[in-house]
């Protein structure tokens, strides 16, 4: 028998999913409440007790983790242009899991400095400028962050010309300074892959101690990732497959949680329709975005406002007067869960608001243009509307008896026709929990996470 044991930190639970590789089999999953405070190892010991409980006494041949725990990877992302540099920092920080907690373009000035230090960000990613290009604003911000006061690791990943000189002026006042690849070598082109794996290595070496999670290094083999990271990871090997396993081709997944939605796609986003010009910065294969208003319970008065009362009172059948007093009552009592058919109701209708919310943000959409020649179109981010498979996962969309009719948010919509979004698609359901959990074993076991991913999401 070759069991492994797969371990997510949360920030509230801590989950686990014990799997045989041999058999390909969820052997039994379980959950504790995360104790960082305190000392990690008790919500760890909590959810084993509860599988064990389960399963019998197992043993591990290998234990691997993730954490989002203690707020997760918390970054700031520093560039030139808000649409060029400083877009491209932002997505190479979300594709490594953190939560951006700020971007920050043009010269910083004392009082973001200021901002910056009251953030307490975990790392800071430094870009700006085209290879060649711009030099002199990444200089003037690495000398305003080498005075930030606070001894934070800085990524830099800007105009390769003068990155030798950003490295010397922050080296001397910061103990971690890590040059990588330009995130945008050339206009309009994307290089954020090297920049993911440099802010993965600060987090498993220097993050993982910072918030206490080293406490389970004695049971841990490896912290591999941070969990949105691990998400990431599971989807793209759903969907371009490993070894000879093939994959299910381009495809999204959306999990909702109580403070944030995060939306994945893995797809290229080419134009489908002919006559359309692709313009913009160029999009990631695998792309995350994380929408800190669009949440279940801690940014439920958030969604409120971003969504509006009245579409959550659409979607549910309800007054808007009821709509809003529910969703301000979850976020008063996070612990509070449906207790009426109409609350039901309410509570499905907030999380399909998150989830059109947050695709809508995520997916590319069409500008229209109009010339002496007549109208054209330019699309700036994907085209989605050809994916067919949207996986939910995420507490509202496992536990609730309707999950499908959550999902439809993501659905295109005839009213709105500029937003790419998917005109037809299957959701398949996270119903075990496991997405991160197959991120963390396709490290090991590419090929063996996508056929249990289609073992336990896909067909079932």
């Amino acid at each position: 028998m070759n069991n492994v044991l797969l371990i997510d930190f949360g920030s509230t639970y801590t989950k686990i999913t014990a799997v045989d590789v041999e058999q390909e089999q969820v052997l039994g999953t379980a959950r504790g409440i995360t104790t960082v405070e305190t000392d990690i190892m008790d919500g760890l010991n909590q959810a084993l007790a509860a599988l064990t409980a389960k399963t019998g006494k197992l043993e591990f041949e290998k234990v691997l983790a993730c954490s989002s725990a203690a707020g997760g990877l918390k970054m700031i992302a520093v560039g030139l242009v808000p649409e060029m540099t400083a877009e491209a920092a932002k997505r190479a920080a979300l594709g490594a899991g953190a939560k951006v907690l700020k971007v920050f373009t043009h010269e910083l000035n004392e009082y973001e400095i200021e901002e910056i230090a009251g953030l307490k960000p975990d790392i800071i990613l430094l870009a700006g400028g085209t290879d060649g290009g711009n030099q002199k604003v990444i200089l003037h911000n690495a000398r305003m962050l080498a005075e930030l006061g606070l001894d934070v690791p800085v990524v830099v990943a800007g105009n390769k010309s003068v990155a030798p000189a950003v490295v010397k002026i922050l080296s001397e006042k910061l103990s971690v300074v890590r040059p990588t690849e330009n995130v945008m070598p050339k206009l309009d082109e994307l290089n954020i892959e090297p920049a993911r794996a440099v802010i993965r290595d600060i987090f498993l070496k220097r993050i993982t101690e910072a918030k206490g999670l080293n406490r389970a290094n004695k049971m841990v083999d490896r912290m591999v990732m941070p969990t949105p990271a691990a998400v990431l990871r599971a989807a793209e090997l759903l969907s371009q497959g490993a070894g000879k396993e093939p994959g299910l081709g381009d495809l999204m997944v959306v999990d909702i949680g109580g403070a944030t939605t995060d939306v994945y796609s893995i797809a290229k986003g080419d134009p489908t329709v002919g006559g359309v010009n692709l313009k913009g910065l160029a999009e990631p294969f695998g792309k995350r975005t994380v929408e800190g208003d669009l949440g279940m319970r801690y940014s439920a008065g958030a969604l409120l406002k971003a969504a509006g009362a009245e579409l959550i009172a659409e979607f549910a059948g309800v007054t808007e007067a009821e709509a809003a007093a529910y969703v301000l009552k979850v976020e008063a009592d996070i612990d509070h869960l449906p207790q009426t058919e109409a609350e039901a109701r309410i509570e499905i209708a907030m999380g399909k608001a998150c989830v059109r919310l947050g695709a809508d943000r995520h997916v590319g959409h069409l500008i229209t243009y109009f010339t002496p020649m007549g109208s054209s179109f330019v699309q700036h981010g994907k085209d989605l509307t050809k994916v067919t498979a949207v996986i939910g996962t995420g507490g509202v969309i496992v536990n609730n008896p309707e999950p499908e009719e959550i999902l439809k948010g993501i659905l295109f919509d005839e009213a709105d026709p500029l937003v790419l979004k998917p005109k037809e698609a299957r959701f398949p359901i996270d119903k075990e929990y496991i997405m991160s959990a197959m991120g963390l074993l396709g490290e090991e076991y590419p090929q063996v996470a996508v056929r249990m991913m289609k073992k336990y999401i896909v067909t079932k």
